[in-house]
């Protein structure tokens, strides 16, 4: 069992990486830009020549959402090159591949959660890269899964909750949007998730059901929401105040709701979902520790 993990060092690469002692029998090849350009085609083609992989989890993403807006070319290289390739390939040399997307695909104005037939509709650089790349690597292997995620934290990398632990110690009072609203993600929790769809495609083939399928935590919140549970949590005494969105001009619009229905992934995979706060609290517990 060989499975290449491609953007090794971002939330979930990470994530995955800490999981991997629970799969001995299996072997992990992480990779990120330095060891592994999955923009270069030939580079991607020899990987695969060389390497013959079973699955293939491409967690590699162009996430800097503003500044995507003015560096849509590096943004479309990872986000739709770089599916397009691992489509390509894993195609070929008959791979299962799982590609990671995100909730930015839709317009943000709904009212009820998105399933993953919703029309899409994004509104920045970096979801219609993402969405591109969705549609290229489907096009290249129609057994792909992508999964769509969304507000992801973790205890590695640069985060919401990195970020407001950081802010709390540096001012006494933060204002933190309200009107925008979703589900935060754990990335240990979509890492383990994705492992079990494989571990459970390794006992029976029939079980890797190809398509696009919701991944985020059960629960709603705003990001003030969020924000007090961080400190609520952490028992860090910071005043949160909410504020709207206009208060924040950033250069790429933010979805003001992007809840994700998750009963396809559910139902057809057997996942449980934990609560956004129980999963916020064993994060905290680990960054604390």
């Amino acid at each position: 069992m060989k499975i290449l993990v491609t953007g090794a060092y971002g939330q979930l690469g990470n994530e995955i990486n800490e999981l991997k002692v629970n799969y001995p029998d299996w072997n992990f090849i992480f990779t990120d830009v330095d060891s592994l350009d999955i923009t270069d085609e030939s580079a991607v083609e020899k990987s695969f020549v060389q390497n013959n992989f079973d699955y293939v989890i491409n967690c590699a993403a162009y996430t800097a959402v503003d500044k995507a807006e003015t560096d849509g070319e590096t943004a479309a290289k990872v986000n739709t090159l770089a599916p397009e390739l691992m489509g390509r390939y894993s195609a070929q040399f008959n791979t299962k591949l799982i590609q990671v997307s995100t909730d930015y695909v839709f317009a943000g104005d709904s009212y009820l959660p998105y399933s993953e037939d919703h029309p899409v509709n994004p509104q920045g650089t970096y979801g219609k890269t993402k969405l591109e790349g969705e549609i290229r690597c489907i096009h290249e292997n129609p057994q792909a899964i992508i999964i769509r995620t969304s507000w992801l934290y973790s205890s590695f990398g640069n985060n919401f909750v990195k970020t407001m632990l950081r802010l709390a110690k540096e001012r006494g009072e933060l204002g933190v949007v309200f009107d925008q609203v979703g589900t935060p993600t754990y990335a240990a929790d979509l890492a383990a998730s994705i492992l079990k769809i494989i571990e459970n495609s390794v006992k029976d083939s029939s079980n890797f059901v190809p398509g696009i399928y919701h991944y985020s935590n059960e629960g709603v919140a705003s990001w003030y929401d969020f924000a007090k549970a961080i400190f609520e949590i952490s028992g860090v005494t910071c005043k949160v105040n909410p504020v709207l969105s206009d208060q924040f001009p950033t250069p790429a619009k933010r979805p003001h709701f992007s809840v994700l229905n998750k009963s396809k992934i559910r139902n057809t995979f057997g996942i449980e979902i934990p609560y956004w706060k129980e999963s916020l609290k064993i994060c905290l517990d680990r960054l604390e520790k």
